[in-house]
């Protein structure tokens, strides 16, 4: 038996406390999110969009949860790090997800679209027309770019790349030189669109749509000439993708990255996705040939990759089954068309994003690009997009004349490509491009402005808890923080030539810099907490991230509930902390918020007795962020701006009604059901409708 996911080890707990299982729990995060497509209350399409959210999730699952090594018939002892036991649970697990989704799909979706004039049309189903359409559409624009391969000495099994479409087919009779042999392998260019739209005249008006797919099984038979076509299935793999460069051993790491790049999709096989009719020999032959076991075959009834069906979200023009639109308003703490750096001598001024527009960002750099009296900009770069209007700005500051340094994390899970382009670009045009610390992923967000005021150089920061990313700060729930407070702009340029020079880094005034600080100050605040409470005070912790997996910061938190610290945990995805278990957790409470957006910002309150302290953080409490990388937590000091991200990002969420789950002490998640004593609501929706006609928000 082969075990090809990563197991975490457990670390020494306590008798009475075992940890729940981060895979698992990456498993049932999707679970959540695959609810959004079962619920009837959520518009069509939207529905759709959920199912390809979650194929898209397990895509990205199996590519780095995945063991880049396959070992078979192996089984670890405890001190090991997975089991054959446990490699088989979890695969069942992901069956398990996959069938839900299917089934969701076949029984519900797809009649429900039916009833809404939307329709994918099957090969049996075409009429003669449309038949005719489709060969047309066949002979026209898919056939030229198909090259069948038939496989025998000389024509070994071709590369299949990375999560691509093809076919597998058996032939029967003799090929051209009187051979039998039988499989032949048609791969499909990515270039092709997946969903094609069938023109008014053979759909009778509605939207109807054929699969490419569908489209080449349907003339299979003409690529294979003189030869009988019998057996036959689409099929997809999916390979580990996770770079690994030993950035100690290389000169030049963006050389190595990319080189990296090249091979990335060609890794090693992890999951073999086929369609449910396959037969036996085909499927056993391409196990055989990606070299996997049975529990990595998924034969599913429907197309092989269900990420695509957001293509035709995006024909279907139907604002109907769609969410209503939504325009961020712009920042609330700004006024437009005074100076920011007027406005932030007054004060620090808050973004809450998707709420309030991003576009308050983007003109803050671009004023700092066409001021004449800002001289130097710095940046961080972590996934900024491939087309992003603020990479534009600093290469306009460049040409203006500004110092411009950018930190570019070269190794940004799937990201790594953009950034390097946009590396080299700014190289190219006299940006000064460092890229962090060997070792370390620079994931720390932040901004840093200089600009001449009389005989004095003043400074400007932008902190946030989520990405340079003009597109996402339209899906992803953030904050930014904007501020000339002199203790954080210190900060932040120390951090700046920390990262440039690698010297020693001096005292920080506010913030708590990982791999330096940042984890032993929260298990620091947590333990005294805990001791607090102890000794008769009131303890109390609130704490919103995406990930919960560092296990002595779990361990810490159990320990400080067991003291009377009341502890609530809003945790998105991955939960290791098991809630509410009699005895042990009965003071710790584990919430997971999914909504329209997806929930990004880290918040971390503490308060002991009267005294509270609150930081925004670009860090999840996972080992990998405090130890491995470079992240930044700060104070929000101001008691006013305090409260307004307590009200609207923690009271909000813990009372939400409608999109929260809460963990129970069995380890699963049950979604909360409203009281029966007021009207339930949803944190966002909620928000929605504070920031709603505000003004909309510029620049995004």
């Amino acid at each position: 038996m082969l075990s090809f996911f990563r197991q975490p080890k457990l670390a020494q707990t306590p008798p009475s406390v075992t940890l729940l299982d981060r895979d698992h729990s990456i498993l049932a995060f999707n679970e959540r999110v695959l609810d959004w497509a079962y619920r009837k209350d959520v518009p069509l399409l939207e529905r759709l969009r959920y199912l390809s959210i979650v194929s898209s999730n397990l895509d990205e699952f199996f590519e780095v949860r995945a063991e880049p090594h396959l070992v078979a018939n192996q089984r670890k002892d405890d001190k090991g790090l997975f089991t054959v036991e446990s490699f088989e649970r979890l695969a069942r697990a992901a069956h398990t997800l996959v069938a839900r989704q299917y089934a969701l799909y076949n029984d519900a979706l797809l009649p429900a679209l039916d009833k809404q004039g939307i329709r994918i049309v099957s090969h049996g189903e075409r009429n003669t027309a449309q038949r005719r359409w489709v060969k047309q559409y066949f002979e026209r624009e898919v056939r030229p770019l198909l090259i069948p391969v038939g496989l025998d000495p000389s024509h070994p099994f071709p590369q299949v790349a990375n999560k691509s479409l093809n076919f597998i087919v058996r032939l029967g009779g003799r090929d051209a030189f009187g051979r039998e042999n039988d499989i032949a392998i048609v791969k499909v260019p990515r270039v092709l669109p997946r969903m094609i739209r069938m023109p008014d005249a053979v759909s009778g008006g509605r939207n109807s749509f054929v699969s490419l797919s569908s489209v080449i099984r349907g003339h299979l038979a003409e690529l294979f000439p003189g030869r009988d076509v019998g057996q036959f299935s689409q099929f997809r793999v999916t390979r580990h993708s996770d770079l690994a460069v030993d950035e100690e051993d290389v000169k030049n790491l963006r050389t190595a990255l990319r080189q990296g790049l090249e091979h990335r999709h060609f890794g090693q096989a992890v999951r073999l996705e086929v369609s449910a009719g396959c037969s036996e020999y085909l499927a056993g032959f391409l196990l055989k040939q990606f070299d996997l076991p049975e529990l990595a075959l998924f034969r599913v009834p429907g197309p092989v990759n269900l990420v695509r069906l957001t293509q035709l979200v995006d024909l279907v023009h139907e604002p109907r089954l769609c969410f209503p639109s939504y325009s961020s308003c712009y920042p609330t703490q700004l006024t437009p068309g005074v100076s920011f750096f007027e406005q932030l001598k007054r004060g620090d001024v808050l973004i809450h994003q998707p709420f309030e527009s991003f576009g308050g960002v983007l003109a803050f750099l671009r004023e700092a690009v066409n001021d004449p009296q800002v001289l130097a900009i710095k940046q961080t770069i972590y996934r900024t997009g491939s087309d992003s209007e603020l990479m534009d700005l600093l290469r306009e500051a460049v040409r203006r004349g500004k110092e411009v340094t950018v930190v570019v994390e070269l190794k940004a899970r799937f990201d790594e490509e953009a950034n390097i382009n946009w590396a080299e670009m700014l190289e190219s045009i006299g940006a000064q491009v460092l890229y962090g610390v060997v070792g370390l992923k620079t994931h720390a967000k932040m901004m840093l402005i200089t600009r001449r005021e009389g005989r004095q150089l003043k400074r400007y920061a932008h902190l946030s808890t989520g990405n340079y990313n003009p597109r996402t700060a339209r899906l992803y729930t953030d904050w930014s923080h904007l501020t000339a407070d002199a203790a954080l702009t210190d900060d932040v340029e120390n951090v700046f030539v920390h990262l440039a020079s690698h010297s020693r880094l001096p005292k920080l005034n506010r913030v708590l810099l990982a791999p330096f600080y940042l984890h032993h100050k929260l298990m620091g605040k947590i333990n005294d907490l805990g001791v607090a409470a102890a000794s008769g005070g009131v303890g109390r912790i609130v704490a919103k991230m995406n990930a919960l997996t560092d296990e002595a910061l779990i361990h810490a938190l159990i320990r400080a509930g067991q003291m009377g610290v009341k502890i609530d945990l809003i945790v998105r995805g991955a939960c290791m902390l098991p809630a509410q278990v009699p005895g042990v957790t009965d003071n710790i409470r584990v919430r997971s918020v999914v909504g329209r957006f997806l929930e990004h910002s880290r918040v971390f309150y503490f308060r002991r007795d009267d005294v509270e302290e609150l930081y925004l953080s670009s860090a999840d409490w996972m080992n990998r962020n405090m130890m491995r990388r470079v992240e930044l937590a700060w104070p929000v000091t101001d008691p006013v701006q305090r409260q307004r991200i307590v009200d609207e990002e923690l009271v909000a969420y813990l009372h939400d009604g409608v999109d929260a789950w809460d963990l129970l002490a069995d380890g699963t998640y049950a979604r909360v059901k409203p009281d029966g004593r007021r009207v339930a609501h949803g944190a966002q929706a909620a928000l929605m409708a504070r920031y709603a006609g505000r003004g909309e928000g510029t620049g995004d």
